[in-house]
């Protein structure tokens, strides 16, 4: 029998609209997290737990078989504050939207998996199950470090993981990976007024780049099942001794998503080829950053796409409770172009699926907002697939 969960409805929004209220740009998380940690004991968490990088998990149930729902707490910033319709850090409701930035990614699934927790808990649904919720940090810019470090610090391995992002409620199986990768060019200085002196970097980059134009061009034509991948040069930056000098180094950054099939060692092969005759080379692209409690994050952005069976175990409960949800099975099945915190699972083993409120489309722009209707569905369909594990 499903989990009722409308006695919860109002304080699954009411959360939602304190979580968007309290703004928490990546590396500034500390007071959302805090709020969280002193939530969590209140709704009766038996295990609130804060790891050294400034991620929370609060547990459920003591059982032998575990299921984790992540959700990330930071968002992207707000540029451009006055030309929203609503304010982003009000948590205003109209017209039956919850509006403001990290609406659809992600404080709703925050506020919907909470409470779903506690539903099942309150339902008598946590018998040999343990439920996880984590509300991780970072993310925005380096996806599956904080997971990563969670589960290493704190010795967690759920046997399943939901991933809480965005997918306007429907089952997603899976993502596209990606490769994040720098390519640089050596030139020799000179005076622009002698440039036959000098090897131009930024000429050494051109054959390069249209490599790159071809190259993408070329993958379009490779799309397969709804899957397409895809190459973009997104930076490129030389350097000078000066205004009037020949460039001496060129770099540029590029942005490869892959798709099932695709292999960290044909994007490496793929990069050998583009720099190929060419005074250059290329590496991943690392991040570095530091958390909200000054630990150093380094993050090599080379990712595998994933895909989760249909005929899997975790599929098919999940296709059980949006059954119980909404009472029919789902008319399709989501996969993701952008990539998640579930790469740390997946990489694993560890059986992980995708659903969440909200259109994914609507992250990162102006005037998020999200249906308030989706976030209340989204928590009893959580809740069900606590029942159904």
């Amino acid at each position: 029998m499903p989990i009722d969960t409308n006695r919860y409805q109002d304080a699954i929004i009411d959360l939602a609209r304190q979580l968007i209220r309290i703004q928490s740009y990546s590396s500034q998380e500390g007071p959302i997290i805090r709020f969280l940690e002193q939530k969590m004991i209140e709704l009766g968490f038996d295990s609130v737990k804060l790891d050294a990088m400034g991620n929370l998990v609060g547990t459920m149930g003591e059982g032998s078989k575990s299921i984790l729902f992540d959700a990330h707490v930071d968002t992207v910033e707000v540029p451009d504050e006055k030309d929203w319709e609503y304010p982003p850090f009000e948590g205003i409701v109209a017209n039956g939207r919850l509006h403001g930035r990290g609406a659809v990614d992600m404080k709703s699934s925050v506020a919907a998996s909470l409470y779903a927790a506690v539903a099942a808990k309150h339902a008598g649904k946590l018998e040999g199950k343990k439920v996880m919720v984590s509300c991780t940090v970072n993310e925005e810019d380096c996806d599956g470090e904080n997971l990563k470090f969670l589960f290493n610090s704190l010795g967690i391995q759920p046997d399943f993981v939901v991933i809480c992002e965005p997918s306007g409620n429907q089952i997603a199986l899976g993502h596209k990976g990606k490769a994040q990768v720098k390519i640089r060019t050596e030139g020799k200085s000179a005076h622009g007024s002698a440039p036959e002196k000098g090897v131009n970097a930024v000429y050494e980059m051109a054959e390069i780049i249209q490599k790159v134009e071809s190259k993408n061009f070329a993958l379009a034509k490779l799309e397969k099942d709804g899957f397409k991948p895809t190459l973009v040069l997104s930076r490129i930056s030389s350097e000078a001794a000066s205004l009037n000098a020949v460039p001496f180094s060129c770099e540029i950054y590029l942005d490869r998503r892959t798709v099932p099939g695709e292999t960290e060692a044909m994007i490496r092969e793929e990069m050998d080829t583009l720099v190929s005759g060419k005074n250059a080379s290329w590496e991943p692209g690392v991040l570095k950053r530091k958390s909200w409690t000054g630990t150093d994050i380094h993050y090599v952005p080379i990712h595998p796409a994933w895909k989760i069976a249909e005929d899997a175990y975790l599929t098919v409960k999940c296709v059980e409770a949006f059954r119980d949800t909404f009472g029919q099975n789902p008319a399709r099945f989501e996969f993701w172009d952008f990539s998640t915190n579930a790469v740390t699972p997946v990489t694993m083993g560890i059986p992980t699926i995708g659903f969440g409120p909200g259109d994914y489309k609507m992250a990162h722009m102006r005037d998020e907002s999200i249906e308030v209707s989706q976030i209340q569905e989204a928590c009893a369909f959580y809740a069900n697939l606590i029942a159904l594990i």
